[in-house]
């Protein structure tokens, strides 16, 4: 192994409040999760900004103190820090590939100060595709100048897991919900076998 891919949501990041789609639910309660998702995976493919989203929810006032108070309940997974130091001293590659928004991406990365440790960072909402496209995955790889089979990559949803599994990376699921899966399994950093 050569390098580790990191999801962003569920793994490096932890909720410490509610779901997006439980937050606007407070102010939105008729609105479905899949209707809020479905706006939603428009900004995580591109093709509107996260601004935009809240406002096709029906948010009204200052849209970007709302979401700047929705982002502020996010927080670094514990270990994560020792993790990303300990990997680079190993001289292994790191890469972060996330399906976000650019814009949220951006916020959260300056504000936990979490650009400098990877040397690869694919947000969807930049590439316009997002996981589990194979596509992605591949992408990936090449940037960090490694065969997909020298890779590993982590995430907390089994789907993208066969997705990368699909292009020969190895997969571990960060499971922190307690899903079943059948492959390898670690719930914090400090599992991660290096």
């Amino acid at each position: 192994m050569k390098a580790v891919i990191l999801d962003m949501f569920g793994v490096i990041l932890k909720q410490s409040g509610e779901e997006f789609y439980s937050y606007v639910q407070e102010t939105f309660p008729a609105l479905t999760q899949a209707e809020i998702y479905a706006v939603w995976d428009r900004a995580d493919m591109g093709e509107i900004s996260s601004l935009e989203v809240w406002r096709e929810l029906g948010f009204q006032g200052d849209i970007e103190k709302r979401e700047r108070e929705f982002l502020d309940t996010l927080e670094v997974n514990q270990g994560f820090y020792e993790f990303a130091a300990r990997a680079r001293e190993q001289q292994y590659s790191l890469a972060i590939l996330s399906n976000d928004s650019s814009r949220w991406s951006r916020y959260i990365r300056d504000k936990f100060d979490l650009n400098r440790y990877f040397d690869v960072i694919h947000i969807s909402g930049d590439l316009k595709m997002k996981k589990p496209d194979l596509r992605i995955f591949e992408l990936t790889a090449r940037r960090l100048g490694v065969p997909a089979g020298d890779c590993v990559y982590v995430d907390d949803r089994r789907k993208n897991l066969a997705a990368a599994q699909a292009v020969g990376m190895d997969a571990v699921l960060f499971n922190t919900r307690g899903v079943s899966y059948e492959g390898k399994t670690v719930t914090q950093f400090r599992e991660i076998r290096l």
